[in-house]
């Protein structure tokens, strides 16, 4: 049976306590779980939405490497499901990925890594299939002008020139287009 406290009293069931300020170790645990429930994120992604919130260095260095011996933080499978996404989701090329991996944090190695499981057959046919669904909105163009716009999307997306200009040489071939005289060497 409860007790009757006169009803004046701070013992009052309905009243919620007053949450003891937290520690800046559990301030940084739980910006970095909030942060890595949307999506996964790199370290330096994580320690840099720390810096701003004011967590000190050592304690965001404590907690980030808490997170990657328990696997939460994994920089290596981030650039390889990163790679593998915005390759096939957004034809991206090794280039082009490389950069966005580097601009998240990600270590020369680790996007090196992930940047080797893509082959060059496999990018070369991905520039095949961005060329051939922009060729159809580029027809009744001049051939120069439809160069352009198709070598200039592959170029946007990192395709090396010499690639994007083979590929879309190619595909104007085989639309009965000449290119004879363009300068570029077909295979």
């Amino acid at each position: 049976m409860r007790e009757y406290d006169g009803g004046g009293g701070s013992g009052s069931s309905r009243a919620e306590p007053e949450p003891a300020p937290r520690s800046p170790e559990e301030q940084a645990r739980a910006i970095c779980l909030r942060l890595l429930t949307g999506t996964p994120r790199t370290r330096r992604q994580l320690a840099d939405a720390l810096h701003k919130r004011g967590i000190p260095e050592e304690v965001s260095d404590e907690v980030l490497s808490r997170f990657e011996e328990v696997g939460l933080i994994d920089d290596a499978a981030f650039a390889g499901a990163w790679v593998e996404s915005r390759h096939h989701g957004r034809g991206l090329a090794r280039r082009a990925l490389a950069r966005e991996l580097r601009t998240k944090g990600v270590d020369s190695a680790l996007v090196d890594e992930a940047l080797g499981r893509l082959d060059s057959e496999q990018e070369e046919e991905t520039a095949r299939e961005l060329v051939a669904r922009k060729l159809r909105s580029t027809r009744g163009l001049e051939r120069d002008k439809r160069i352009r716009r198709l070598a200039g999307m592959l170029a946007r997306k990192g395709y090396p020139e010499g690639m994007a200009l083979r590929v879309v040489r190619q595909a104007l071939e085989a639309e009965g287009e000449d290119t004879d005289d363009l300068g570029f060497a077909s295979d």
